[in-house]
């Protein structure tokens, strides 16, 4: 069965913007006792997405480890990485990277997220029909 692809729009502009409502997403899915993958394009673009998950709200607890081995276990909950996914982790895809990455069919559900900067809005139209070339309706929530 293909995942369930959700793109979240916000008509704001910036890259936390979108850091941080895939923070929500990944907060509220870890509560939900999903495991969730956050695959991201590089290693600066982890370590953000690292420290924002400490702070991006107050009492906000996200258990989450960095993963850059291939075929081992990860324990957190929510496994950052640059690489290909952790053992076991196949609840929540968080895509913050410019590509559709080519395990996401493994996953139940796959969170995509965009803001209102022209380049950001141009590929993500792309994962898109990326999506919609496999068969998978996605499903578009404006914020």
């Amino acid at each position: 069965m293909p995942p369930r692809v959700d793109f979240y729009v916000s008509a704001e502009s910036g890259a936390d913007v979108r850091l941080r409502l895939a923070c929500r997403i990944a907060e509220k899915a870890y509560l939900a006792k999903q495991k969730i993958v956050v695959w991201l394009d590089d290693a600066e673009a982890l370590r953000r997405f690292d420290e924002l998950l400490w702070t991006f709200g107050d009492g906000s607890f996200v258990p989450h480890d960095t993963f850059t081995q291939a075929g081992v276990a990860c324990d957190a909950p929510v496994a950052l990485t640059t690489t290909a996914p952790p053992d076991g982790h196949t609840d929540v895809l968080i895509n913050l990277a410019g590509a559709v990455p080519p395990f996401f069919g493994k996953f139940a559900r796959v969170a995509e997220f965009l803001d209102a900067r022209p380049e950001v809005r141009a590929a993500g139209r792309e994962r898109f029909k990326t999506y919609r070339a496999q068969a998978i309706e996605p499903q578009t929530h404006n914020l």
